[in-house]
């Protein structure tokens, strides 16, 4: 893990028995570290197997079940949007995995919700990808942002998360740390939602999407929370206690009249 990853999630994986291994460095380094020892044979000797995003076979299709869930609770019918927070992206790619089985299945038509990513300002490749109009990621350097679930400097899977962007007539969209701030606080006053930054940044992309017009306020928009707050504890309080009293205005004033279906 990195090594200012937040502390809930390095605490949780010791209790779970796992020996962490600190890096100086982004989670990419990490992947580094990993594809050196897979070089040094330690699969075989130390019986390891990688379970790193998309370089395995199994995470995606537990994803996918997100999309079989969004087709079911709204009753067999796509949403118009699915704004999903990317990091590493495989909830995106499962779900649309998920989309293509149940239509061969007969369950849903052809229709296809538009698959909007979400990135940290201070870390956002897909985005910047998007908006040049390349076909794939470029590394992104000096990744920083408070959500950590966001701090992937080129997702493994990038050309397959621009290609559904497209096919789906969908966004890439940035939020900065201040407005993911913001977004946290909004949730959990308004909606009692405590969620992770990494999840408060959709909601943030909603807020510009319906500014814009890109979503009309009787769309049915999804927007996923990957995570609790609870485990960025740490990180929260630190952004707090930082925070300037001008900073706390009334929430009414912040949602901006927005207080529809989130």
């Amino acid at each position: 893990m990195p090594k200012d990853v937040p502390i809930a999630n390095r605490i949780e994986c010791d209790y779970y028995g796992a020996h962490v291994t600190l890096v100086d460095g982004l989670i990419s380094d990490c992947a580094r570290q990993v594809a050196d020892l897979k070089k040094e044979d330690a699969w075989d000797k130390e019986g390891w197997f990688d379970v790193s995003t998309t370089k395995e076979p199994y995470r995606v299709e537990g994803k996918k079940t997100m999309g079989y869930e969004v087709a079911e609770q709204l009753g067999w019918r796509m949403p118009q949007g699915i704004i999903y927070p990317t990091g590493g992206g495989v909830g995106l790619l499962g779900m649309w995995k998920a989309f293509e089985e149940m239509e061969a299945l007969g369950w849903i038509g052809s229709e296809r919700p538009k698959m909007i990513t979400v990135q940290a300002a201070g870390c956002a490749p897909i985005v910047k990808a998007w908006e040049e109009g390349k076909p794939a990621a470029e590394m992104w350097s000096n990744a920083a942002t408070l959500a950590s679930g966001l701090r992937v400097p080129k997702p493994y899977g990038d050309y397959l998360i621009l290609d559904i962007l497209k096919k789906s007539r969908g966004m890439a969209v940035r939020a900065s740390d201040e407005e993911i701030l913001e977004a946290t606080r909004i949730w959990a006053k308004v909606e009692g939602i405590f969620a992770a930054p990494e999840g408060a940044a959709s909601l943030v992309a909603y807020r510009k999407l319906r500014g814009s017009g890109f979503f009309k306020p009787e769309d049915a928009v999804v927007l996923f929370n990957t995570g609790t707050g609870l485990k960025y504890l740490d990180v929260l309080d630190a952004s707090s206690a930082s925070r300037p009293a001008s900073a706390a205005k009334p929430v009414a004033r912040q949602i901006g009249g927005i207080i529809g279906p989130y």
